[in-house]
């Protein structure tokens, strides 16, 4: 048996490495994508938190504005220090609102208005106590223009907060367009490698199917050669192997047959000629008996002649099979040969034979397709009744060109269909009064078709045998 070569990868290891490639790239894909994700819902979480924070800090400068108003016109009124202080940790905490809110993205304009309205408002708390009155208007006035400040803070802060959003959903929508994109392209890649590897993987395998094929058509003459992983080498290296001894069998079953047969013509010769004697009274007068018993001597004695002469007429057939001479061959002009090389037997039966079809040149061997259409002719003619018709067409059909040969005889039963090829299988159905035949014209007609590269069949349509020989076009 035939050793593999080392350093190749089996076919199921070349599969295990498709498949992790794939699986690395869809999962690399899917990674990715959880990291765009996680990402977008951190940035995203982040911006609620800023938005959050603006608009508390917003709502805690409006209200200490108010807390500070409060603290400073009573102190003003009361000349109490605590209050005093109030005002300055309210004012404390708003400029620290302000603060954030300028880290945020509050305009510096609008920041800096409201300090200096503070700072107006700071210094109206300090002076005499004569004028507290008049400074406490000037304050209440000026906390009345911190109501459009607030406002004007509160609008702008909105904005802030739109903006961000505006902002993160174009970063949303571009980021799931770049992860569409590339989920896409992730996907289209595993098509792309997924079906060249598959094809790279197939190619093997569609050749060893040819070869097994070429092996069943006793194509022997054709070297297998398969490249690929591992596995595949060692099958192809053991149909080598099984090529080059169905080669040897065969010679061998050759040589069998032609040293059987030799060896078998001899003594029946002597058997045949000494039969021959009897019958002529050689060694004396026979009686009835006798020359009954050596009429039945003698008849099969020439049965078995045929018999042998048949064996090797059909094992030359499956040796010349598989040595095809093709040349472009008109076919219909060949049906009109074969018809009117048999003119004689057909007319002598008062049969009508027909020809159809159009001119249609293929590379054939002219020879062996010739045999092959003369013995369905052949059979036909001898099954076919008195006055009977017997059609041949040609047909061009998608990929394939047909021979049929149909005629009106009694047909072939149903317990014959599946034997009717094999070699000395004569069917049930026998015409009255015919020699016996030998039962491998049909035979040698599927070794020439198979040679050929197509096939012959039996087709059920009726009364009648109805043969077709289906050869391809790239024969």
């Amino acid at each position: 048996m035939p050793s593999v070569r080392p350093g190749l990868l089996s076919f199921r290891q070349l599969l295990l490495v498709a498949f992790m490639l794939i699986g690395a790239l869809l999962g690399g894909t899917a990674l990715r994508a959880l990291v765009i994700l996680d990402r977008l819902m951190a940035q995203s979480s982040a911006e609620a938190a800023r938005a959050l924070a603006l608009t508390a800090d917003a709502q805690v400068l409006t209200a200490r504005t108010v807390d500070m108003e409060r603290a400073a016109r009573q102190s003003l009124i009361l000349s109490d220090g605590v209050l005093r202080r109030r005002f300055e940790e309210e004012s404390a905490n708003a400029r620290a609102a302000l603060r954030r809110m300028a880290d945020q993205g509050l305009p510096q304009e609008q920041a800096g208005r409201w300090q200096s309205q503070l700072d107006a408002i700071a210094g109206l708390l300090g002076g005499p106590s004569e004028t507290a009155l008049e400074r406490e208007r000037a304050v209440a006035a000026a906390f009345r223009e911190f109501d459009a400040l607030n406002t004007g803070i509160t609008r702008q802060v909105q904005e802030i907060i739109e903006q961000r959003d505006a902002a993160l959903r174009e970063g949303l929508d571009a980021s799931r367009a770049r992860l569409t994109q590339q989920v896409a392209l992730a996907i289209a890649l595993a098509a792309v490698l997924t079906a060249a590897l598959g094809i790279w993987l197939a190619r093997p395998f569609k050749r060893l199917e040819a070869a097994i094929a070429g092996l069943g058509q006793n194509r022997l003459e054709e070297t297998i050669d398969i490249g690929g992983p591992a596995d595949v080498r060692r099958l192809s290296e053991q149909l080598e192997w099984l090529r080059l001894r169905l080669t040897e069998l065969d010679a061998d079953k050759a040589r069998f047959l032609r040293h059987v047969s030799h060896e078998l013509k001899t003594p029946l010769a002597a058997l045949r000629e000494g039969v021959a004697l009897l019958e002529d009274g050689v060694t004396g007068e026979l009686n009835s008996n006798q020359r009954e018993v050596a009429r039945i001597l003698h008849h099969n004695t020439m049965m078995l002649q045929g018999q042998i002469e048949a064996l090797l007429r059909f094992n030359a057939a499956a040796f010349e099979a598989r040595q095809l001479r093709r040349q472009r061959t008109d076919l219909l002009a060949l049906l009109h040969e074969q018809v009117e090389t048999q003119r004689l037997q057909w007319q002598a039966r008062g049969l009508a034979v027909e020809v159809r079809g159009e001119p249609l040149a293929l590379p054939v061997d002219p020879d062996k397709l010739g045999t092959a259409v003369a013995n369905l002719l052949s059979n036909a003619i001898r099954f076919s009744p008195a006055q009977g018709n017997i059609v041949l067409t040609l047909l061009s059909l998608p990929g394939r060109v047909c021979i049929d040969i149909a005629d009106q005889g009694p047909g072939v039963s149903e317990r014959d269909r599946e034997r009717i090829f094999e070699p000395f299988y004569r069917g049930e159905h026998q015409p009255e009064g015919a020699v016996r035949g030998t039962g491998i014209g049909l035979s040698i007609v599927q070794e020439y078709i198979a040679a050929h590269g197509g096939r012959v069949t039996l087709l059920s349509d009726g009364s009648g045998a109805h043969f077709r020989i289906e050869l391809p076009h790239a024969s």
